[in-house]
């Protein structure tokens, strides 16, 4: 007696709602959990003596993460949905658990990796699980859903670690995951539609080794690079070369692989590059933007803490809520390509408001000086904030929807991972490529005002600007003007030139000719009409 297949067709709508709740909730853990170390990592460096791994709890985190997406996904295709998201949820909790009785910085770092690979199965299974749980005509209203859980995740985090470090106590910024990852357990342990599989699945383990370590390799070229070492050092130069021979040979490993984690097939479905490509833009914005959007309030505007002004994050995730969800439900009506188009320019008209906030004039004292600012930057601050989400929420939801509806249903699991992980890395290197641009523009003002080595005044941690600055003007204070203005003047050559970076979206977005259910149906109609 044969079972019958179970796909979004058939199966029970309670099942498919407790699914989807359950994916909902593991997700916002996954995308807090990588953002949450930004107003507690401080305390909890402190308190483990170990300022010298501070930047790896985050790091750690986004290395597993992004080597663990196309890996997961390929093997979702291959072994069902539930299996994988199941096992990533078991990792993210134990790795959770393990982080908040850490003794060490040591031990944290390495639970910090433990929870980013098993946040890099929940999200890219909990994105491709939409194909499975909903047909296409709604799957892009779902997909607005999750991108909203990612926006919220990504902008709360920084709040909830702030929070619970000040209130309770920083360990249980990682146990506050154990109980929310029991209800998603429990949402989702009823039967998951499951892939049909003709034979026995083959693993690419030499085209996953080769992968993961080409992605290491990326990671923390960009998240060490003018940190841990300088841009123009031997490092450097090592990292490049290994990216460039293990490039190369995952290509050859894949062209010939029986099940390849990512298929060069993948090279000629349009769909899939153009919106990998399009997202890999959107981590990149997304992540530089909001970064050097609340350092430039919290150092430059209002003089505030990090967890005052991480409250300020919260107009752009309603931002991105509210665009999320509406692309999410008129995808079907309006077509995928206005969103792609329109997001980019609004997230650069957010960027600009961000370039118009101004300070104007300095009194400068021994230790630290006083602003005073132009207008009412508060407000203007405000809706910057709420355009830039805006902007955001109208990119994210449609790539998905697109590149599922363009994909052959044994592959849905490759193809979206592979737009998850280009979007991670942009996430990842975003911060850094920002810092790039801010520091070239600083050091070039900086060295106009003085004629010694600015290099105590040059960091290339973005946490350091202000300090550097404010050292250089407790030393020399008759300048102090002339520095606050160099910093200002970089960061908002910053804003502009991520702008421009941002623009470059929306001529790939044309590029993405993906067609939604209505649209096909329609041609179909009219097809038959001419017969």
């Amino acid at each position: 007696m044969s079972i019958e297949q179970i796909t979004y067709k058939n199966i029970d709508p309670k099942v498919r709602k407790s699914i989807m709740l359950g994916l909902c909730l593991a997700m916002l853990c996954a995308c807090f959990d990588g953002t949450i170390i930004g107003t507690c990592g401080t305390k909890i460096a402190n308190e483990l003596n170990g300022d010298g791994l501070f930047t790896w709890m985050v790091t750690a985190y986004l290395l597993c993460e992004c080597i663990m997406i196309p890996v997961a996904g390929k093997l979702s295709d291959l072994y069902g949905r539930k299996k994988l998201f199941l096992i990533g949820l078991f990792v993210f909790v134990g790795g959770s658990v393990i982080a908040g009785m850490s003794t060490n910085m040591e031990m944290l770092v390495i639970c910090r990796g433990i929870q980013g690979l098993g946040g890099g199965v929940l999200i890219p299974v909990a994105t491709a699980a939409i194909a499975d749980l909903y047909a296409p005509a709604v799957r892009a209203r779902m997909q607005g859903m999750l991108a909203m859980i990612f926006g919220v995740g990504s902008g709360v985090g920084p709040i909830i670690g702030g929070f619970i470090t000040e209130n309770i106590d920083w360990r249980w910024c990682f146990y506050i995951n154990v109980p929310i990852a029991i209800v998603a357990f429990i949402f989702t342990i009823r039967k998951f539609p499951s892939p049909v599989v003709l034979s026995k699945p083959v693993i690419d383990y030499k085209g996953i080794t080769t992968l993961i370590l080409f992605l290491t390799s990326l990671i923390v070229l960009f998240e060490c690079g003018g940190n841990e070492f300088d841009w123009v050092s031997i490092q450097t130069a090592g990292l490049v070369a290994a990216m460039i021979v293990l490039g190369t040979l995952f290509v050859m490993i894949e062209r010939k692989a029986i099940e390849p984690v990512l298929s060069p097939k993948l090279l000629r479905n349009r769909t899939v590059m153009a919106g990998g490509i399009y997202m890999l833009i959107f981590g990149i914005g997304m992540m530089g933007a909001m970064t050097f959007a609340g350092y430039f309030g919290t150092f430059i505007l209002f003089e505030l803490d990090t967890l005052t002004s991480s409250y300020y994050t919260l107009f752009l995730v309603g931002g991105m809520m509210v665009t999320s969800m509406i692309s999410g439900a008129m995808c079907e009506r309006t077509g995928y390509r206005p969103w792609l188009v329109v997001g980019p320019i609004i997230v650069f008209i957010g960027l600009y408001l961000f370039y118009l906030l101004n300070v104007d004039g300095v009194v400068a004292s021994a230790s630290y000086p006083y602003y005073s600012i132009v207008g009412k930057p508060i407000d203007l601050y405000c809706v910057a904030q709420v355009v830039l989400g805006i902007g955001l929420g109208c990119m994210m939801t449609p790539v998905f929807a697109a590149v599922q509806n363009s994909s052959d249903p044994s592959e849905i699991g490759m193809n979206t991972s592979a737009v998850n992980l280009l979007r991670s890395v942009g996430t990842a290197v975003g911060t850094a490529i920002f810092t790039m641009l801010i520091n070239a523009h600083y050091a070039d003002k900086v060295r106009e005002l003085v004629t010694m080595d600015p290099a105590n005044l040059v960091t290339d941690k973005a946490t350091e600007f202000v300090q550097a600055m404010i050292g250089y003007i407790g030393v020399l204070p008759e300048v102090s003007n002339q520095v606050l203005e160099a910093f200002v003047d970089s960061v908002h050559f910053g804003f502009i030139a991520g702008g421009v970076v941002i623009l470059m979206a929306s001529v790939v977005g044309l590029l993405i000719k993906a067609k939604t259910t209505t649209q096909l149906a329609k041609e179909q109609a009219e097809k038959l009409e001419m017969q």
